[in-house]
C-alpha cells in the first residue's frame, strides 16, 4: 500500500477514539504519519500531514524543519565532524550512510513549496550540513491560526551507531520524518522576540519539540514484531503483499519512534497501581508532600517488553525495574499518564541504539553474560524510563540546557536505585579488603558513583551551556549527568528531603507539557523552599569553581602556669620559668583536673563558597560543633577543655557532595596504619574516576 493510500485510511478514523485520557495540552504540532519499511533498501517510504498552530502574537511567514537523518549523510555534516565518526562508542560503518529527501511539501489547498526549500545552518554556518530547512510561505500564518501541510519523504536508514538505523533485520526508527521546529514568542524561555528555535543535529545534543497528537500507520513484513510510541489502535494484513499495517495513536507527546524485528520476544505485564503502591505508601507520600492522597495515587499501565531471545533469562529483571520506575517516579512527581510503556532490547551489534528515550517507548541495554548482582540493566532501564518525565512531559530544550533533562533525571534515577536496590558493590579489593567504604564517603552508595563521575572533570565547563559548546564529549557528559546530579543531591541535603521533595513535585506539575528554563527551576526552588538559593546556583550551575574545604591544622597543648607579670588581689607578682615549673609540679601533686588549650584551623582550598559544619571530638568523648559561613579563606576555633582533641571533621555528615576532596575533610589522632587508609581513599577515588571517564566516552 502506498503511503498516501495509507494516509487516507488513517484520516478516516477519529483520532481520539483509542485514547484513554483527555488532552492535557494545547496541541501545537500534530502529525498523521505513514511509513512503509523496505527491508531490502533499508529505507522508508513516508508521508505526513502536519497540523501546526501558531500559538503566538506573531505573523509567521516562514517555517523551519529538522531533517535529523541528514546528519548521517556524509563526513561533512556537523554531527559527523563533531563526533569524529563515532557515537556512544560505536563508529559509523563503511557505506552505512543515511539521509532523508523531501519529495513533496504542500500547503493543504495551496501550492507545492518543495522548490522553495532551502537548507540553513543556524548554529555553525557549515554549508555542508543539511539537518535544518527553511520554507517561505505564500501567506503568513496569523496569530492563533493553523496551517496544514502534506509532506512526502524518503528516509534511507543508516547502519545503527547513533540512536537510529538498522542492524541486519533489526530496525530502530527514530528522528525519521520532517519535524517542525519550535516558534518561541517574545518572553518564552530566553526569546527577546519571536523566532524559530530549530538547531542543527549535533553530536552532543538531543531534541526539542512542541506537543501534539500523533497517529502513525506502519507497514512492515508480516513476520516482524513492531513496537511504537502510543497505543496500538488497529492492525490488519495486506492480502498478497506479505505485509501488515499497524496503527498507533498517542497525544500530549512531542515525538514518535518505532522499532521492528522478526526475532523480538514480545511479553506484556500489567502495572497494577494499588498493588505496587499500597495505601500506606500513598498516605506517607501524601503527608510528606502536603497533598491529598487522591493526588498521589497512581494509575495502571500496560508494560510491553520487546526482548532478544538470548536475554530471556532477564525478563523478570526488566519488568521489575520498570515497575520500580513507574512506582517511584509516579509517587514523587505525579502518576504516569499514558496507557502503555514499551521497553526495547537492541540486539548484539546494535548497542548504539540502546539507552535512548522516546515518548512511551525507550531502548534499554544488556548482555547475556550480565551477572545477577550487577545493576547495569536496571540502572539503564530506570534512567531511560525516567526520561518520560524529564524530557517527555517536562519539555526542556536539551540542545541548550541538557542538565534540565539529563541532570534532573540522573538525580531521580539515583533516588530510585537507592530506594529499590542495595548499594552497588565496588569491584576492587585491596589485600582482600573491600575498598568501597574508602571512596571518600563512609560507605559506597549510589550517590558515590555520581560523585565519582563528577570528580573526573570538576571544572572544565559550567553546567548551563549549549550542548555543542562544551570543551569535549567528556565535559558534556560529566556536566550534564553526574555533576548536575551531585549538585541536586547537595541541594537536597541543604534544604532537607521533605522540602526538596516538594520542590521537585511542584516543578514537574507546573512545567509538564511546557518548555521551562533553568531560571524557572530556580524560581520554583526559591518559592517552595522559602529560601533564596541563587547563591548556590550561581556557583554550581553558572560557575565552575572548585569547592574544597579542609582541616588545616589541629594543635593542643597542656595548660600550665604562665610566665610573666600578673596583677592579683594580693598585688603584682612575677612568675619566671622556675616558678612556673614549681606551680605545675604542685598541681600534679594535688591531682588537679588537667586543662588543654586547643586550636583548630579550617581552610577553604577552592574558590566556591558553602556554609559548613565543623565537628570537634575530644578524647574524653565530648563533642562540640561549630558553624562557619565558609566565606573567608580560613577560620580558626579555640577551645579550652579538660581533654585533648581526638578528631576534627569538616562537613561530618558528608552532606556537601560537591566538595572535591573528602579525604582532607578530617583529622584524627591516628594509629600507624590510618595514614595508609587516607592514602587509599585518594588513590581509589581517582581509580574510579578514571574508570568512569573511560566508560563515559566509549
Amino acid at each position: 500500500m502506498k503511503p498516501n493510500d495509507l494516509l487516507c485510511c488513517l484520516l478516516a478514523l477519529p483520532l481520539g477514539a483509542a485514547l484513554a485520557h483527555a488532552t492535557a495540552t494545547k496541541p501545537i504540532a500534530s502529525y498523521e504519519l505513514t511509513a512503509r519499511l523496505d527491508p531490502k533498501a533499508k529505507a522508508i517510504e513516508g508521508g505526513e500531514i502536519l497540523t501546526w498552530l501558531n500559538d503566538s502574537p506573531d505573523e509567521i511567514r516562514e517555517l523551519q524543519f529538522h531533517l535529523y537523518m541528514n546528519a548521517f549523510k556524509n563526513e561533512k555534516t556537523t554531527f559527523l565532524r563533531e563526533s569524529g565518526g563515532a557515537s556512544r562508542g560505536y563508529p559509523i560503518e563503511k557505506d552505512g550512510w543515511g539521509w532523508i529527501d523531501v519529495k513533496r511539501l504542500q500547503v493543504e489547498g495551496g501550492p507545492d513549496l518543495t522548490r522553495a526549500i532551502r537548507f540553513i545552518q543556524p548554529d555553525d554556518g557549515n554549508p555542508d550540513d543539511q539537518t535544518v530547512i527553511a520554507v517561505p510561505l505564500p501567506a503568513p500564518v496569523k496569530p492563533g491560526g493553523t496551517i496544514r501541510l502534506a509532506i512526502d519523504f524518503y528516509t534511507k536508514l543508516p547502519k545503527v551507531f547513533a540512536r537510529t538505523g538498522y542492524r541486519r533485520d533489526f530496525y530502530m526508527v527514530a528522528q525519521w520524518f520532517p519535524k517542525i521546529g519550535v516558534w518561541e514568542k517574545a518572553g518564552e524561555r530566553y526569546a527577546a522576540k519571536g523566532g524559530w528555535n530549530c538547531h542543527q543535529f549535533h553530536a552532543m545534543s538531543e531534541f526539542y519539540a512542541d506537543y501534539g497528537a500523533y497517529r502513525a500507520a506502519l507497514t512492515v513484513p508480516s513476520n516482524y514484531v513492531v513496537g511504537a510510541t502510543g497505543v496500538l489502535e488497529e492492525r490488519h494484513e495486506n492480502p498478497g503483499a506479505g505485509t501488515t499495517t499497524y496503527r498507533f495513536v498517542e497525544q500530549d507527546v512531542h515525538d514518535f519512534a518505532w522499532t521492528a524485528s522478526p526475532v523480538y520476544q514480545r511479553i506484556e505485564r500489567r502495572f497494577v497501581a494499588d498493588r505496587e503502591a499500597g495505601a500506606r505508601e500513598v498516605a506517607a507520600m501524601a503527608k510528606l508532600l502536603g497533598l491529598p492522597e487522591s493526588h498521589v495515587r497512581l494509575t495502571d499501565v500496560q508494560m510491553i517488553l520487546l526482548i532478544q531471545p538470548e536475554h530471556a533469562a532477564q525478563i523478570e529483571r526488566h519488568f521489575k525495574a520498570v515497575t520500580n520506575a513507574l512506582k517511584y517516579y509516579g509517587l514523587w512527581y505525579g502518576a504516569y499518564p499514558y496507557r502503555t510503556i514499551t521497553i526495547v532490547d537492541p540486539p548484539y551489534g546494535a548497542g548504539g541504539a540502546g539507552g535512548m528515550e522516546y515518548p512511551t517507548l525507550f531502548t534499554a541495554g544488556t548482555s547475556w553474560w550480565v551477572g545477577d548482582d550487577e545493576p547495569g540493566p536496571e540502572a539503564v532501564i530506570i534512567h531511560e524510563f525516567g526520561h518520560q518525565y524529564w524530557y517527555g512531559m517536562v519539555g526542556s530544550n536539551e540542545f541548550e540546557e541538557a542538565w534540565l533533562d539529563e541532570g534532573i533525571n540522573s538525580y531521580s534515577t539515583t533516588r530510585v536505585l537507592a530506594a529499590a536496590y542495595p548499594a552497588p558493590r565496588f569491584p576492587i579489593d585491596l589485600a582482600g579488603i573491600p575498598m568501597g567504604g574508602w571512596l571518600g564517603a563512609p560507605t559506597l552508595n549510589w550517590n558515590t558513583l555520581d560523585r565519582a563521575g563528577y570528580l573526573a572533570l570538576p571544572k572544565d565547563d559550567i553546567v548551563v551551556r549549549n550542548a555543542w559548546e562544551f570543551y569535549d564529549a567528556a565535559s558534556y557528559a560529566v556536566n550534564s549527568y553526574p555533576r548536575s546530579a551531585v549538585t541536586l543531591q547537595t541541594l537536597e541535603r541543604r534544604l532537607g528531603t521533605p522540602a526538596m521533595s516538594r520542590v521537585m513535585r511542584a516543578y514537574f506539575q507546573r512545567w509538564k507539557y511546557r518548555h521551562p528554563t533553568t531560571r524557572d527551576f530556580i524560581q520554583v526552588v526559591n518559592e517552595v523552599s522559602g529560601k533564596d538559593m541563587q547563591w548556590f546556583f550561581d556557583q554550581f550551575l553558572f560557575g565552575s569553581n572548585i569547592l574544597d574545604y579542609r582541616v588545616g591544622s589541629v594543635e593542643c597543648s597542656k595548660a600550665g602556669a604562665r610566665r610573666g607579670v600578673f596583677d592579683t588581689p594580693k598585688g603584682r607578682i612575677t612568675i619566671d620559668a622556675r616558678e612556673a615549673e614549681r606551680l605545675d609540679r604542685q598541681s600534679e601533686q594535688k591531682k588537679q583536673p588537667e586543662s588543654y588549650e586547643c586550636e583548630v584551623k579550617i581552610q577553604r582550598e577552592g574558590e566556591a563558597v558553602f556554609p559548613v559544619q565543623v565537628r570537634v571530638r575530644f578524647k574524653n568523648g565530648e563533642t562540640i560543633e561549630r558553624s562557619w559561613d565558609g566565606k573567608y579563606r580560613w577560620a580558626k576555633f579555640r577551645f579550652t577543655r579538660p581533654s585533648a582533641i581526638e578528631s576534627v571533621a569538616v562537613d561530618p555528615g558528608y552532606n556537601i557532595l560537591l566538595d572535591a576532596n573528602f579525604a582532607n575533610n578530617s583529622h584524627t589522632e591516628a594509629v600507624a596504619w590510618k595514614p595508609i587508609v587516607k592514602w587509599s581513599e585518594n588513590l581509589l577515588f581517582w581509580v574510579q574516576n578514571l574508570l568512569w571517564a573511560v566508560s563515559a566516552v566509549s
